[in-house]
């Protein structure tokens, strides 16, 4: 058992999963305090990250736009699933 294991409270799972409404056994209340311990146990250790006083200068490395010819409506169309009176046509959404 870890000190920052110690920090979860079983209780505290238990809340976290009502909140979700999740229903957990004791069993999995167990295995997941260990998981939120081993979360925190990360989180220790990316504090111990130093950090970084400067930013390196950012680069546009886009290519500059040029203007194409595009496709047409049909061919744009050509390979959608569905169409309807010159659109793409998806589906319903409710």
């Amino acid at each position: 058992m870890s000190d920052t294991e110690s920090v979860v409270d079983p209780e505290e799972v238990r809340h976290v999963a009502d909140l979700a409404r999740i229903d957990l056994d004791d069993e999995e209340v167990d295995r997941f305090t260990e998981k939120f311990a081993d979360i925190l146990e990360y989180f220790e250790t990316l504090d111990e990250v130093p950090e970084v006083d400067e930013e390196e200068e950012l680069a546009n490395v886009m290519r500059p736009d040029e203007v194409r010819e595009c496709l047409s409506q049909e061919e744009a169309l050509r390979n959608a699933p569905e169409s309807e009176d010159g659109y793409f046509k998806g589906p319903n959404v409710s």
